[in-house]
């Protein structure tokens, strides 16, 4: 099963198309944050989440639950998809339903080998794979720059390393950010 959570009116051939609202005639209609959800553990090889997580898990508690049901309806080796706004990009900051921001260094929170690494090394980074037993490898993170940036790339106006300065330091540099998950399960056993 491929899921496309959050379809909105983008619906894809060859999904299971879930969405809250009835109104964009979704295969399903769910809410993502009534939990658990409605479909079987390790059911989904492939789960897209296009510009979706922003607005969901608007506490601690709601959003830890978001990523236990990723992880439990993911097969191992599914593929997530995880397209958002960049937070510090006006696409973010102005939409009163974005309730989250997220970056790939909060992804990489629930990878149980990031975790290890981290406390090994002493990190305070909170160890999420480890205390909520679920596993995602972030495999693929691409920033979109905003179209301004864009150009002034292009036009070798600013070098690569300006704009990951400016990335640190300024407003509507990169407008998303695509990530791709890989849900790491254990072998069944047998």
């Amino acid at each position: 099963m491929r899921l496309n959570l959050g379809c909105g009116f983008n619906r894809l051939e060859g999904y299971v198309n879930v969405d809250k609202s009835p109104a964009c005639r979704p295969d399903r209609v769910v809410d993502l944050e009534a939990l658990p959800w409605p479909f079987a553990d390790s059911a989904a090889e492939e789960v897209r989440l296009v510009h979706v997580l922003e607005h969901l898990g608007a506490t601690a508690e709601g959003f830890l639950g978001i990523m236990r049901e990723l992880y439990r309806v993911g097969r191992h080796d599914a593929r997530v998809l995880i397209v958002v706004p960049h937070p510090r990009h006006d696409a973010f900051l102005i939409d009163p339903t974005h309730v989250r921001p997220i970056l790939p260094q909060t992804l990489e929170m629930f990878s149980k080998a990031k975790n290890r690494e981290w406390q090994a090394k002493g990190a305070a980074n909170t160890p999420l794979a480890l205390y909520l037993d679920v596993d995602f490898a972030l495999e693929r993170t691409t920033l979109t720059l905003d179209p301004a940036w864009e150009a002034r790339l292009a036009r070798r106006e600013v070098s690569e390393a300006e704009v990951h300065e400016a990335l640190r330091t300024q407003n509507n540099v990169a407008l998303q950010i695509d990530c791709t998950l890989r849900v790491v399960k254990p072998a069944p056993p047998g």
